[in-house]
């Protein structure tokens, strides 16, 4: 029989998709009210993956990924993704978003991101939320999975997820009970 046990603490992350740059620091800065100071802001990447949101939030959208310094409980991907879907609705403009946030977690064995849609491979959380299995860490490198998002699965993000998973474990070793300063 298995025992239950407490997870591991998890990296927070968020993909921000951006109608403008220039809304990058005001959103930035209602985060960090939120998940505490980030360590990592990616570059602005063109999203080009889709164009899913663009009748809603126009074309030329950007993606930025961000990381969070303070790890964190698994089990609060909910509410994390309750608080940012307010942010989606603070930021609108005329009842159309000019941001999309996908809260997730980097773990020592995967990337999760929140979702409101449910689908095959998502597992009902709580409040509404699934969990998407959006990459999984093998071979030494995040490796896509067939439902993938495009942008997770090639190009310079999975490298950057990399990045975070680095520190994330730098982190679980060097602090006691993988928690933050």
């Amino acid at each position: 029989m298995s025992q239950p046990g407490l997870p591991l603490p998890v990296k927070p992350v968020i993909s921000l998709l951006l109608a403008r740059d220039d809304l990058t620091q005001a959103v930035m800065a209602r985060l960090a009210e939120y998940f505490g100071p980030p360590d990592l802001v990616g570059p602005w990447w063109p999203f080009t993956a889709t164009h899913y949101y663009d009748p809603e939030m126009g074309p030329n959208l950007g993606r930025r990924l961000v990381a969070f310094l303070h790890l964190a409980d698994p089990g609060q991907l909910p509410s994390w993704k309750s608080f940012t879907n307010g942010l989606e609705e603070e930021f609108s403009l005329g009842g159309r978003r000019v941001i999309n946030l996908d809260p997730g977690y980097v773990a020592k064995e995967r990337l999760v991101l929140a979702t409101g849609k449910n689908y095959t491979h998502r597992l009902y959380l709580d409040q509404g939320i699934f969990g998407d299995l959006t990459l999984v860490y093998s071979k030494g490198e995040f490796q896509p999975l067939p439902w993938s998002y495009p942008d997770y699965a090639h190009g310079d993000l999975p490298a950057l997820l990399g990045q975070v998973r680095r520190k994330y474990l730098w982190q679980l070793k060097v602090l006691p009970n993988g928690s933050s300063p």
